[in-house]
């Protein structure tokens, strides 16, 4: 049949509960019923403490004794301490024994370290219970071979054997009120220690039953005192040689099981750091407090830690570690390079979950980086290829547009006075002789007029084409603008009802061929598409000169105004274009405003040249 540790656990403290109560019983009795020649003072008495020790015991030995239990129990056996202490002048044994198992019941829960630092803990009530049991058995051992003495002679003894029975019942009951610790604990690894404490019974149990089979041999005959008391001794010294050589040869093989043990340890150790040595990663081992405890080999390549010149590795100075998790993170080399690894940092838990260590893996990434950097360095230029190709598409979508609004305009604006001149001209060629001289001079005049408005646009679009192409350069010098407002109206044709307003000392600095073009474009624009009268005025303003030409039409509508200086705009032709290239050229800016209450305004602003 097979118990439960629990349930071993629970029968041991029912045991030790009952031998308690049996012990202070014991005590109780030995004060109620005195023997002859015992102390009638109670302090002087050892059965006193053994009436406290028992209840000690009793209290201690509660399944679940809680805080108030323990301290409840701690009184009786601190009263049985000094209860022995007292005993101590007229029963040294009994009272020695008595205060050592005092003493172990107050320390019974009580545990110490050997040194700082040591895992294992030893019980303090321990070598306190061994004192006061070899003490009770000093003095029950002659008492066992009393039969074997003659009639009316016996042993002498340290203490009543009642008194050493129940004192040492009271150290085997401690012994079961703990059955978790103390020297027959059940919890404890196999080996010699064990084996040992397995042993204790028999080794107690030796010289009682040797003291046992002499009084059997006496009282039966069959052997005199002296034979049985030699064979007694016989037997327990074969007894305890035959524990002797068990317990050598259990020593042996636990000797050799740790033989065994370190064996496979220094095999498993040097597995484990040949498997860390060739790992193609490099690693770095730490403990819980960041200390390197060791590297491999491909560590020391990464980072440049080489060997000491006595062949042995050199230590490898505090690292710079990585974060926990994996990300990229860049090593420091011994020559002050770095080189970019992907790092892992990752934590060796305990039992408890605690960290006990750390391992961190370095991925050299040199030859990743750099094709990453390749890459983006790649698609930089791809970029700037696609920028280049976009602006050339812009160019040559910038170009289909001047051609097509070019083709529009050859096609209306040239086309008309072109078609003019033919049918002029063949009316002339068929109908010269009978056409009269007027009408011969009002056609040739119409074919002029139109010849020269042919090469107005032809100079225009010659002019086009050297501001598209950047080919237009300016020569500012001071221009007076009186001159050449008057200059463009007695030029132009139908400018009798135009308006001049200019200062004789307004100067403008700029080209006097561009400012010529710039007012004669404004003015013939004023004339074509405006109303009268139209209106050119220059004057200064501050810095600068602001040349205005206004008429009296109808305006510009507003959804045409964005694109008002634009090429080949509708109804402004390339006149206001121009205009916009040629005032820029010099420095200056061409604005639209509605005048009050009706028609156009433009103004330019040029830069006031010094009088």
């Amino acid at each position: 049949m097979q118990f439960a540790a629990h349930d071993v656990g629970r029968l041991s403290r029912l045991a030790a509960g009952s031998t308690g109560v049996a012990v202070a019983i014991s005590g109780g009795l030995s004060l109620v019923l005195p023997s002859a020649g015992a102390d009638n003072t109670l302090t002087q008495s050892p059965a006193a403490a053994l009436l406290a020790a028992g209840l000690a015991l009793s209290l201690l030995s509660l399944p679940r004794a809680g805080r108030v239990l323990r301290v409840a129990a701690y009184v009786p056996a601190l009263l049985a301490t000094v209860l022995g202490a007292a005993a101590v002048p007229g029963h040294p044994a009994a009272g020695v024994a008595t205060l050592l198992a005092g003493l172990a019941l107050i320390c019974l829960d009580l545990y110490v370290h050997r040194r700082q630092g040591d895992p294992v803990r030893y019980r303090v009530a321990d070598p306190l219970l061994a004192g006061s049991a070899i003490i009770s058995l000093v003095a029950l051992v002659p008492r066992m071979f009393a039969p074997a003495f003659p009639e009316g002679r016996g042993p002498d003894s340290l203490m009543s054997p009642y008194h050493a029975g129940a004192l040492f019942a009271l150290a085997v009951g401690m012994v079961l009120a703990r059955p978790e610790a103390g020297p027959l604990r059940t919890d404890a690894t196999a080996g010699p220690g064990t084996k040992i404490r397995r042993m204790l019974p028999a080794v107690v149990a030796v010289p009682v039953i040797a003291a046992l089979v002499s009084a059997l041999a006496v009282r039966t005959g069959i052997s005199r005192p002296a034979a049985a008391i030699s064979t007694g001794a016989i037997l327990a010294t074969l007894a305890l040689v035959a524990l002797v050589g068990y317990l050598v040869r259990s020593l042996e093989g636990a000797d050799q099981r740790q033989r065994r043990l370190v064996t496979e340890l220094h095999e498993r150790r040097d597995f484990a750091d040949t498997l860390l040595q060739s790992m193609n990663e490099a690693v770095m081992v730490l403990d819980a407090n960041h200390r390197v405890i060791d590297v491999n080999r491909r560590w020391r390549e990464l980072t440049g830690n080489g060997d000491d010149p006595d062949g042995t590795p050199s230590s490898p100075p505090p690292p710079s570690l990585p974060p926990a998790g994996t990300q990229d993170w860049l090593i420091r080399r011994t020559d002050g390079t770095e080189v970019p690894v992907l790092a892992t940092m990752a934590a060796i838990p305990d039992a408890a979950g605690q960290p006990r260590g750390y391992v961190a893996t370095y991925v050299d990434i040199t030859d990743r980086k750099r094709a990453e950097d390749e890459l983006s360095s790649h698609a930089a230029e791809l970029e700037s290829s696609n920028d280049l190709l976009r602006e050339a598409n812009a160019k040559l979508a910038a170009a289909l547009a001047f051609k097509n609004d070019l083709t529009s305009m050859l096609t209306h604006d040239v086309a008309q006075p072109i078609s003019s001149i033919a049918s002029l001209a063949e009316l002339l060629h068929a109908d010269w002789a009978d056409l009269p001289d007027d009408i011969r001079l009002e056609l040739a005049t119409k074919i002029n007029k139109n010849t020269h408005r042919l090469i107005k646009m032809m100079n225009d679009l010659q002019l086009l084409f050297r501001l598209d192409t950047g080919a237009v350069t300016a020569q500012r010098t001071p221009v007076q603008m009186r001159e050449v407002v008057t200059s463009v109206i007695d030029e132009l044709e139908g400018a009798d009802g135009v308006v001049v307003e200019v200062e004789d000392d307004v100067a403008a600095l700029a080209d006097r061929q561009h400012v010529w073009h710039v007012v004669r474009n404004l003015v013939t624009n004023a004339l074509s598409y405006g109303e009268s009268p139209v209106e050119v005025r220059a004057g200064r303003d501050a810095e600068s000169v602001v040349l205005i030409v206004q008429d009296r039409g109808p305006g510009i509508p507003e959804e045409l105004v964005p694109k008002l200086f634009d090429r080949f705009m509708r109804g402004a032709g390339l006149g206001l274009f121009i205009v916009r290239h040629l005032v820029e050229a010099n420095g200056g800016s061409v604005r639209y405003e509605r005048a009050e209450p009706r028609g156009a305004r433009l103004v330019v602003t040029w830069e006031a040249a010094a009088v």
